[in-house]
């Protein structure tokens, strides 16, 4: 059982390895110090303005826009409801435009789905990091239900036109008999659960399967943002990423509405990168369909293939000029460590980027160190920015190649097994001068890191505030290659502090860029590298330090 860091920054950003989605959807980072709530004097203004978003199916938006309006008005309840029924409406969306939704869980009779159901069930009274009731978690899955019957994509799958009234019947039923029912046990959740599958059924003519499925996706938003249900396609990519292997051209992509596909990262030594993508272009047809207007996992579903398979791509530049390519999906290798560079000669200063925590980081680290001290290193700057965190066990390796004694981070979970903590044994260790780059993305595991080298005085932490995920994620296997990623514990820096909601200070504030472009750091000079607000105050650190020596 796999224990991750992740946290899902994606208030856009699904990561993608043409399609292969990576992880669920999240809060984004919590600094909305850039968002433009200036056009809206109240909260009232805020959410009319989330509705007209979500009249268009515009959920990232308007999540996006209901988070900052809760930043600033924060007890508001009318934003708090409306973000939560936007939450479940980009659910019940995703998993409808997800292949094996429909071909391998939708397909399932519905004693099969109510077992499964139990077994989610059981797994969270036993593992889940708080303790939760079971009425809580069947009236989210009330709740659920009660908005996918309203949803489009729901509705266009399981009701034919005409039955508006018995719809509102329904709902009225689920309100009246089921939101707030009280269970005490899992046999009382399947009794209610099987009741309402019969109502469903009855009424609509719904499939129980249907029925337990917005159960299961919706009880697990009685969980904290980090824990949900995976389909057979998102399961297999959770761990195509920690292997760091997935089938697909290379992108991560996000969408903007008018625009197409907008290509945050395009992964080295990829077809797409072989095929002359980049980032900053738009993909705007796939095999002939026009995407502009597609969300991003409408887009995945067109982009799926097995390896070998082709897709043709009609993309634009961020200038407007317009190219047609066709790329075979192949495995591509996710690379932990994307550069690794010299940024000044003279003092021996390197630079390392990485962007994930798999099962290869350590080696990958390894291998870098090296290279850049067979050119001289004798100072290193560890850009973690953006990194949104990966394999526990990773974090505390690779935080052991610079820290030789002590705690490196500790764990505390309900179960036992949960609670560990990961000491330093002193091997291959290097105590050349380290400068650490995080930001507001760099979470989970990149937390672990900034956490041992803040509480051991390793090195200085440059940049901005921590995301503030301080929780270890369980990937449990489920029946029919399902799977369950679940908050199993909290975790710990070195001297027993927890940032969970906060993030961790650096040592050496830079103020947010307004552009900062460090996926496209490969392809930039070390001259180029070096300009960037972050990097120039951290070599200006690195600098003081060794003339020091």
């Amino acid at each position: 059982m796999p224990m991750c860091t992740w946290t899902s920054r994606v208030r856009s950003i699904l990561y993608l390895l043409l399609a292969a989605l990576l992880v669920s959807p999240a809060a984004p980072a919590r600094d909305f110090s850039n968002f433009d709530l200036s056009r809206y004097t109240n909260a009232e203004q805020a959410r009319l303005a989330g509705e007209q978003l979500e009249n268009s199916r515009q959920w990232v938006e308007a999540i996006t826009l209901y988070e900052a309006a809760m930043d600033e008005w924060k007890d508001d309840e009318g934003l708090k409801y409306a973000l939560r029924r936007t939450r479940i409406h980009f659910g019940v969306d995703r998993r409808y435009s997800d292949r094996s939704f429909e071909s391998q869980l939708l397909s399932k009779g519905r004693a099969e789905a109510l077992d499964l159901y139990d077994d989610i069930l059981s797994r969270v009274q036993y593992e889940y990091v708080e303790p939760i009731s079971v009425s809580r978690f069947v009236a989210h899955g009330t709740e659920s239900l009660y908005m996918a019957l309203k949803n489009e994509k729901f509705q266009e799958h399981h009701l034919k036109p005409g039955h508006d009234d018995a719809v509102e019947r329904v709902r009225n039923v689920l309100i009246k008999d089921y939101w707030n029912r009280r269970l005490e046990t899992r046999m009382d959740a399947r009794a209610a659960i099987t009741t309402v599958c019969d109502i469903c059924q009855n009424e609509l003519g719904i499939s129980g399967t249907a029925v337990v499925m917005e159960y299961i996706f919706g009880g697990c938003n009685a969980l904290d943002e980090y824990s949900n249900f995976l389909t057979p396609d998102r399961y297999n990519d959770l761990f195509g990423s920690i292997q760091g292997e997935l089938v697909g051209i290379g992108i991560e992509m996000k969408s903007e509405k008018g625009r197409g596909m907008h290509l945050v990262n395009v992964l080295l030594d990829s077809p797409a990168e072989r095929g002359g993508l980049q980032p900053d272009d738009y993909i705007v047809e796939i095999d002939g369909t026009d995407c502009r207007d597609f969300s991003t996992d409408d887009a995945a579903r067109l982009l799926r293939g097995p390896g070998g398979s082709q897709v043709k791509l009609t993309f634009e530049s961020p200038t407007g000029q317009t190219k047609t390519g066709t790329f075979t999906r192949q495995r591509v290798q996710i690379r932990s460590i994307t550069r690794k560079v010299i940024l000044d000669e003279t003092r021996g200063i390197g630079y390392i980027r990485m962007e994930g925590f798999q099962s290869n980081t350590a080696e990958e680290l390894d291998e870098a160190l090296r290279e850049l001290e067979r050119k001289g290193m004798r100072a290193l700057i560890w850009d973690l920015r953006g990194n949104p965190g990966g394999l526990l066990e990773t974090a505390a390796a690779v935080i052991e190649r610079f820290i030789d004694r002590g705690v490196l981070v500790s764990t505390e979970g309900r179960a036992a097994e949960q609670s560990q903590v990961f000491q330093a044994h002193g091997n291959n260790v290097r105590h050349y001068p380290l400068t650490l780059l995080v930001d507001e993305n760099s979470a989970s595991a990149s937390e672990i890191v900034a956490g041992a080298i803040k509480d051991h005085h390793r090195g200085t932490i440059v940049g901005r505030k921590t995301y503030g995920k301080w929780s270890v994620q369980s990937i449990i296997h489920l029946p029919g290659a399902t799977g369950l990623k679940l908050t199993t514990a909290k975790f710990f820096s070195p001297a027993h502090a927890n940032y969970a909601g906060k993030g961790l200070a650096p040592d050496v504030a830079v103020p947010s860029p307004e552009d900062t472009q460090v996926t496209f750091y490969r392809g930039r000079t070390a001259d180029e590298i070096s300009a960037d607000a972050d990097v120039a105050a951290a070599i200006e650190d690195l600098q003081t330090r060794l003339t020091r020596k």
